[in-house]
């Protein structure tokens, strides 16, 4: 039913999205100031430093210690102790960035296209944060899952799998990662894989096709809702190709028509990609065979939706 509830401004979240964005948290962070010099290491206007402080200060983000602004405790935990049961860093602002496409939902609907949006390393960066830090839980699990009964040293392709986050499960689970991603993502990862790790990362785009198998897995984490029907029967046939017999194919996505939660993020998907949504069950079940895999029911595992065909 309608939640009149939703019907706010979400006042919180934009005062602390601009915070980052403009620097202010990584501003006090090591070093408390007072609002002069807070006002110079920002490069921001001495009256919006004020007002955005004081708000920061109401809410709990900041605290004054004398005349100097520091974070508190609680703020100090969530962005920037990774070991902290509270802790997120700054990957709500993937979330963030979105807003601006959000906004633009009636021209979206009136033209079908999607919002335009600038690309830059920062929003990519926010995106990786974002990804991983969602992954972080049910990594494990899933990982666990998707391996079950396969060979010892499983071969694993992680299709758009720059985070990280599930590569380095399936690893420590003894598979021999490869992560395929776009060219500017896997240089902006590299630097944080551990090279101990069996994780192998390439250079691609999985519209254009996949490194050569033979594959024991393929995994798909949240890729398939950024395209359409076709781009996804396109991936799932070339996928197929570089599995072995008896190999899978695993998808980690939301699927259509299980609760409210797909069909919201459609919209998402509308506003950011060109043919991307959410999928049924019965579209992937059909697009799978098509592909000559066979799909088993899907399933929840740590909180998320997945999907095993496996290579006839």
């Amino acid at each position: 039913m309608p939640n009149t509830d939703n019907f706010q401004l979400p006042q919180e979240f934009l005062i602390v999205g601009a915070a980052v964005k403009t620097g202010l948290f990584d501003a006090v962070k090591d070093n408390p100031c007072d609002l002069q010099e807070l006002v110079a290491r920002t490069e921001c206007d001495p009256r919006a430093v004020w007002t955005v402080t004081e708000a920061l200060v109401a809410l709990g983000y900041l605290t004054y210690e004398g005349d100097k602004v520091k974070l508190t405790q609680e703020a100090h935990a969530v962005f920037y102790e990774p070991g902290h049961e509270k802790y997120t860093g700054f990957s709500f602002m993937h979330t963030y960035n979105l807003i601006n496409s959000w906004m633009q939902l009636p021209e979206v609907m009136k033209s079908g296209q999607p919002a335009p949006k600038k690309k830059s390393p920062e929003r990519a960066q926010n995106f990786m944060a974002a990804m991983k830090h969602h992954a972080s839980q049910n990594a494990p699990l899933i990982a666990e899952y998707c391996l079950r009964g396969l060979p010892a040293n499983a071969r694993v392709l992680d299709v758009g799998g720059g985070p990280l986050t599930y590569a380095m499960a399936f690893a420590e689970k003894g598979a021999k990662v490869t992560v395929l991603d776009l060219p500017e993502i896997v240089d902006m990862m590299q630097p944080q894989l551990d090279p101990s790790l069996p994780i192998r990362m390439e250079k691609g785009d999985f519209t254009r096709g996949l490194p050569r198998g033979p594959f024991d897995l393929v995994y798909l984490g949240n890729v398939c809702h950024i395209y359409g029907e076709k781009e996804n029967r396109k991936l799932f046939r070339d996928a197929a190709k570089e599995l072995k017999t008896g190999g899978r194919l695993a998808i980690n996505d939301m699927i259509r028509g299980t609760g409210p939660r797909a069909a919201l993020f459609a919209v998402n998907m509308l506003v950011n990609t060109s043919s991307g949504g959410t999928w049924t069950y019965e579209q992937y079940k059909t697009w799978l065979e098509d592909a000559g895999l066979t799909a088993d029911p899907w399933v929840e595992v740590g909180g998320r939706q997945l999907i095993l065909a496996v290579k006839r």
